[in-house]
Order: C-alpha cells, then structure tokens, then sequence
C-alpha cells in the first residue's frame, strides 16, 4: 500500500509541477519579474530568520554550558576532589580502609 501512496504523491507532484509551468509560461513578463521579486524577498527573509535562529541558538548553549557548569558546582560542591577520591584515588581509598580494620 505505500507503494501505491507513493505513486499517487508522485502523481500529484507531477501535476503540480505542469500546472504552475502553464500558467508561468502564460504569465506577461511583468508578472514574471513581480513573481521572481516576490520569491527573492521571501527567500532573503527566511535566510535572515535562519541567521537570527542560528545566532539564538548559539547564545543559548553557550548560556546553557555556562549554568549547567555552575550548577554541577552548586549541587556537588567540590566534583573534582569526589571524583578524583572515587575513581582516581586507589593510594588513599587504601590507606583509608587500613586504617579503619586496625
């Protein structure tokens, strides 16, 4: 069945496709000129919302990785010590387990 749903989005694209070449071709070319203009200006919009887009985007992860830092450094105090105590640490955990079994 998607075959033949693909073939009917096919065939309507197509159609499409014909009825807007007609009526271009039968367009004067005044009509042309003011079509292409009007095309060109939505597509300068839209790039310039992209580029506003791209810049938010930006400004919000570097905002996001700043906090979210800072975060860590609020809710874990000192991460890098607990860290460095549980995975790195093997000399101390050890001398720490002597001392508490003698």
């Amino acid at each position: 069945m998607s075959v033949k749903s693909k073939h009917l989005a096919t065939f309507l694209l197509g159609a499409a496709a014909g009825i807007a070449a007609t009526k271009y071709s039968t367009m004067s070319p005044e009509e042309k000129d003011k079509m292409i203009s009007n095309l060109k200006e939505k597509a300068k919009k839209m790039k310039d919302e992209a580029e506003v887009g791209f810049d938010k985007a930006k400004e919000y992860f570097e905002e996001l990785k700043s906090k979210g830092g800072d975060a860590l450094k609020d809710h874990f105090g000192d991460i890098s010590g607990t860290l460095h105590h549980i995975f790195g640490g093997g000399k101390k955990a050890d001398e720490g387990e002597s001392k508490t079994t003698s």
